[in-house]
């Protein structure tokens, strides 16, 4: 049975790294000792050691160890062995360029939906949705394709933000770029603010957290879910 968290964000303003996910993490791994952690989307430019370390203190207190899959001689290997995963947050495009050259996106996929448990931040949450395309991330590296793992049937855009009212001139929105992006394509695209997460259990999809999402399908007006609703109906 597929169990998967998809969250928003690592780290909540004023908390530490992973620090309001321990409760779903506990639940998650529950009966793991140990997990592979993709580090390869390197935020602010930090090497896949320094990231790791980050990822296995989180885990210490669940008496979960950690390993980067950049250390295993035989990555491929190493994941179809594997008792579970956590992808942590960075750059997309970078993440998703090495996971495709070193051929192991679908590697990952296929142990994911044979059950072991996987839990991704922000672009580590971007590869469970169809494909890369409604990241917010800088374009710093250029992947073989754009198509990600489709654990989920839609497209996610964490940390999403709402306009602000009365502020005519802040730029282009989030919204703008979403629907930018269902003049090109129908997958449907989850607006996942800050502290939210996606939760599949099995052949179940919901929103979990304390905020509401926005949803964002092609021809329609954008509307609000709230916690706890079942996603499935989004394909």
């Amino acid at each position: 049975m597929k169990h998967i968290v998809l969250a928003s964000t690592s780290t909540l303003y004023g908390e530490g790294y992973l620090a309001y996910l321990q409760p779903v993490m506990q639940t998650l791994f529950a009966g793991v000792s140990e997990i592979i952690f993709v580090p390869f989307a390197r935020p602010g430019g930090i090497s896949h050691d320094e990231y790791t370390a980050r990822a296995a203190a989180a885990f210490a207190p669940l008496q979960i160890q950690v390993k980067g899959l950049h250390t295993f001689a035989d990555p491929a290997s190493a994941i179809r062995e594997a008792q579970g995963f956590f992808t942590g947050g960075g750059n997309t495009f970078l993440l998703v360029k090495e996971l495709l050259e070193r051929g192991l996106m679908d590697k990952l996929k296929t142990a994911v939906e044979e059950g072991r448990p996987y839990m991704g931040c922000s672009a580590g949450s971007n590869i469970g949705g169809v494909s890369m395309q409604t990241t917010n991330d800088m374009p710093i590296v250029y992947p073989p394709g754009f198509q990600t793992m489709g654990l989920v049937p839609f497209n996610l855009n964490p940390h999403y933000l709402d306009p602000i009212p009365n502020l005519p001139h802040m730029g282009e929105t989030r919204e703008t770029r979403i629907k930018e992006f269902h003049t090109q394509h129908a997958t449907p695209v989850l607006g996942l603010r800050e502290g939210g997460w996606i939760l599949v259990k099995g052949d179940q999809i919901t929103l979990e957290g304390k905020p509401t999402a926005r949803i964002f399908e092609a021809g329609k007006t954008p509307y609000e879910v709230d916690p706890g609703s079942n996603l499935n109906f989004l394909r």
